[in-house]
């Protein structure tokens, strides 16, 4: 939630959560949000939602720049009788830095304006909104204490974040740290979104830029204790290994060495329309970035100085603290007096150096800001997943020899003759899969893998159907997975019974080879053995399939292999030709288990029935 000073947000987030986000003894008695407040709106099998209700008033606006890093969808909240204010402005050139590009626009307190001038409040914000994120967003109108259209917002919340697509939980994992706390009994306590990749409890972190190893104890998701948290959800993490006054809002909990370090970073800034104060060379500026608040200096190298300005100016931070920061990043900047945000951009290169003034440094940062061929084709091939060359020449922007020279390189494969992917795209879907399979393997031990159909289906939102047919066919030419009839498993999986049933069945199936040739109903066996109705079904299909049991019909079953020796002795006994009266004769055995044991016979292909008669095969 964005917006103005008391336009609603807080509101609005209680009307959709039953959750007051206002929780800070200081915020109730001012009725202004200072931290961030966060509250789960939704979950289902498919998506988990929290709001996060971004404080509205200027001075705490470093707290609304860590709130929006990492958000997925943003409610611009404007108040119909105040309309858009210069802190809705200031929201809205922070969100259009920061690259958010889904927005929802919710017009609050209709209560106070007169319905027929409804209307033209709505044509004045939208007129105010045009040229910026918010351009061509949905819009709906609320009124938090009646709660009239919170429903219709809440579903369009939702729908706008399912049509989205899901975030890439691959890679190293980093958290930029907003708030730390300790638990009684707990200890140290960590929050903020996941930027990218994942963490598991009793996994090894380090809390950069001090370098210092800790221990994810326990993780919580939505306020609900978990196993892992992805990119993208809000985390809680209770870490082993440090003390709440040794950290700090602004520190980067990582899972990798990978991620650099660095005071000086080259960057791609736009300004805001409307500079209060000129931007000179070497001015002092605070850099927002996740979660970290570092002063600094802004160098350019083709000007010296800055007022107005459209389009991205090359330059360069250099900063007072280290930051952990990668490229492609998004930040802020601010002035830190006056106080005022000069602009934001991306993170062209984390480790800037020192560069000479003049247009020799501002083509190499150019290039630099491209990127190299290579560096452009990975870019668009992880946008996309695969694509046809024809595609990738329109996308990259390269002539087709340069291009072919490019997929040349190990780190682009070409699949079904004519589509291109990234080998970590394959990579990153196969262990998609095998985590899949093997969650499957330890719930279902006795199954003999998941369908086929299932695995494409579940991943078909984020990968086309001709990838993952191939990564699947790919894994098991390279022996990783294995397939039977339409069932993937893992090659190292042989299916077996649960250990808790194990011995249970080993004495039901010792009865039922006792008792012969004459058993009784094969329920009655699982009764005796104390097997639950639940399990009956798997552990009837296993034993079958590991040939342990032959069933005659619905009701009985013979052991594995007192049926084989029945069947062999019955063939060394008989003709190539025999009659019911002749099978009788030699097994001992009544009609009522001698049809069910021919019929199978028949369907097993041993036998074929002709007439009255039955021929071995």
């Amino acid at each position: 939630m964005a917006g103005h000073i008391d336009h609603g947000k807080t509101s609005l987030t209680k009307a959709l959560t039953n959750v007051d986000t206002d929780r800070l003894k200081e915020e109730k008695e001012r009725q202004i949000s200072i931290e961030l407040g966060f509250a789960p709106l939704y979950e289902d099998e498919e998506i988990q939602i929290s709001v996060i209700d971004v404080p509205g008033h200027e001075r705490f606006i470093r707290q609304m720049i860590a709130g929006v890093a990492g958000i997925d969808l943003v409610v611009l909240v404007v108040a119909a009788d105040e309309g858009v204010m210069p802190q809705t402005r200031e929201h809205l050139d922070i969100l259009g830095f920061l690259g958010i590009k889904h927005g929802i626009i919710a017009i609050t307190k209709m209560d106070r304006v007169e319905e027929e001038f409804i209307e033209l409040v709505k044509d004045d914000i939208l007129e105010e909104l045009k040229g910026t994120v918010f351009e061509d967003a949905p819009f709906t109108l609320v009124d938090s204490l009646s709660k009239k259209g919170i429903e219709e917002i809440k579903t369009l919340i939702i729908q706008s974040l399912k049509d989205q697509e899901m975030r890439d939980a691959k890679g190293a994992f980093r958290l930029p740290i907003d708030q730390v706390f300790t638990v009684k009994g707990q200890g140290t306590v960590v929050r903020g979104t996941v930027y990218e990749g994942a963490v598991e409890e009793g996994q090894a972190l380090k809390i950069m830029p001090k370098g210092t190893e800790v221990r994810a104890r326990q993780i919580q998701v939505h306020h609900k204790p978990a196993q892992k948290a992805y990119a993208g959800q809000r985390a809680a993490i209770n870490l082993a290994g440090v003390s709440k006054e040794d950290l700090d809002r602004g520190d980067v909990l990582v899972s990798s060495e990978h991620f650099i370090v660095t005071k000086t970073v080259d960057v791609a800034i736009r300004v805001v329309e409307d500079l209060d104060y000129m931007v000179k060379q070497r001015m002092p500026i605070k850099l927002h970035l996740g979660t970290a608040e570092v002063m600094g200096r802004i160098v350019f190298f083709d000007r010296n100085e800055l007022k107005e300005e459209n389009g991205e100016i090359l330059c360069q931070l250099r900063l007072e603290e280290e930051i952990l920061t990668k490229r492609g990043d998004r930040f802020i900047i601010r002035r830190p007096s006056p106080q005022e945000t000069v602009g934001g951009g991306w993170v062209i290169d984390p480790r800037g150096n020192k560069y000479r003034f003049g247009n020799q440094t501002i083509e190499d940062l150019e290039k630099k800001k491209v990127g190299s061929p290579k560096e452009r084709v990975t870019s668009v091939l992880f946008e996309a997943k695969s694509l046809p060359i024809n595609e990738l020449i329109k996308r990259s922007a390269l002539d087709e020899e340069i291009l072919g020279n490019v997929l040349n390189d190990e780190a682009f494969v070409l699949y079904n003759g004519k589509e291109y992917t990234l080998r970590t795209i394959i990579h990153s879907i196969e262990e998609d899969i095998f985590d899949r399979l093997q969650e499957f393997h330890l719930a279902h031990s006795m199954k003999i893998g998941l369908n086929k159909a299932e695995i494409l289906q579940s991943m078909q939102k984020r990968f086309s159907k001709s990838l993952l047919e191939y990564v699947v066919e790919n894994g098991i030419s390279t022996g990783i997975f294995t397939k039977k009839e339409q069932f993937i498993s893992l090659s190292s999986f042989t299916p077996h019974l649960p250990k808790s049933w194990q011995k249970r069945t080993e004495n039901m199936l010792a009865e039922l080879k006792k008792d012969g040739l004459k058993v009784r109903y094969f329920n009655d066996y699982l009764s005796e053995a104390g097997i639950p109705d639940g399990l009956v079904g798997d552990i009837k299909r296993f034993l079958e399939e590991e040939e342990l049991i032959v069933p005659l019909d619905d009701q009985f079953v013979y052991f594995g292999e007192v049926f084989k020796k029945a069947v062999e002795e019955l063939r060394s006994k008989t003709g190539a030709v025999f009659e019911v009266g002749d099978a009788k004769e030699v097994l001992d055995l009544s009609r009522k288990y001698m049809i069910p044991f021919l019929e199978r016979l028949d369907l097993k292909g041993l036998t074929k029935r002709v007439e009255n008669k039955r021929v071995w095969q």
